[in-house]
């Protein structure tokens, strides 16, 4: 099959399936059903990226498959097509989410216990909702408390292939040395969006709208700051949450 067709193809499939696509997926578009297909998809799969080097579009290798979208430098003006108010996410949101996702399995009592105030069921509702987080089972101790997961679709929504591409601890933390150095004395105390996690920086701009759940001592929900930096799907399909 002629590889210009292929590549063509290939990237109309991504364009236009809104979702992330495997090879088999990817392959059942055409007619042919031999293995050389696959094999085919899988060289336009590896020509696409360097087509994309100096455009406004990545390709890019998700838990789910492949998807095409928009680069991180180009999101802002693009994200205005969008008219809702993007969602904004409490701290103590992030914070769990940050703990499950680092300390999975792990249960609603251990949350607790490391961060020391009670973990609002609203915000364990809202992860569920999103389909970030799932129960994976449950503690061998009285009362069989659920143990808690993060989902493919939270790896899908911050552009990673596995956990393993979650930033390390040692990393998290130079960040937050780096934040510590800039804070110049008699500045206000904001946080730098420079600075911000990964996980703070997308979950913030979610596209759906979700109502922020706050804990009676902890901090009002951080504002939306930058666009999600992995960037937007590049069909432009918002999030299927409601």
């Amino acid at each position: 099959m002629n590889h210009q067709y292929m590549k063509n193809v290939v990237e109309a499939a991504l364009l236009a399936a809104g979702r992330p696509l495997t090879v088999e997926e990817l392959a059942g578009v055409f007619d042919e059903r031999d293995g050389s297909i696959a094999d085919e998809v899988k060289g336009a799969i590896a020509a696409l990226p360097e087509e994309y080097e100096t455009r406004g579009l990545e390709l890019l290798e998700v838990a789910s498959g492949y998807r095409i979208q928009i680069r991180a430098a180009v999101a802002p003006p693009v994200a205005r097509l969008w008219q809702e108010r993007p969602a904004k996410y409490s701290r103590a949101l992030l914070e769990t989410l940050a703990l499950i996702a680092y300390r999975q399995p792990i249960t609603r009592g251990e949350i607790e216990q490391i961060r020391g105030v009670a973990v609002n069921p609203n915000i364990i509702k809202t992860l569920h909702e999103r389909n970030w987080i799932r129960v994976v089972g449950h503690r061998d101790v009285p009362g069989k408390p659920e143990l808690l997961g993060t989902t493919r679709e939270f790896l899908d929504y911050f552009s990673l292939k596995k956990l393993d591409d979650l930033p390390t601890l040692a990393q998290l933390k130079e960040l937050e040395d780096l934040r510590v150095q800039l804070m110049l004395p008699g500045a206000d105390a904001q946080v730098l969006t420079e600075a911000e996690s990964p996980l703070d920086a997308a979950a913030e701009d979610a596209a759906a709208e979700v109502e922020p759940q706050a804990e009676d001592d902890e901090e009002p929900p951080a504002e939306s700051a930058a666009q999600r930096t992995q960037g937007l799907v590049a069909s432009g399909a918002q999030d299927d949450s409601t």
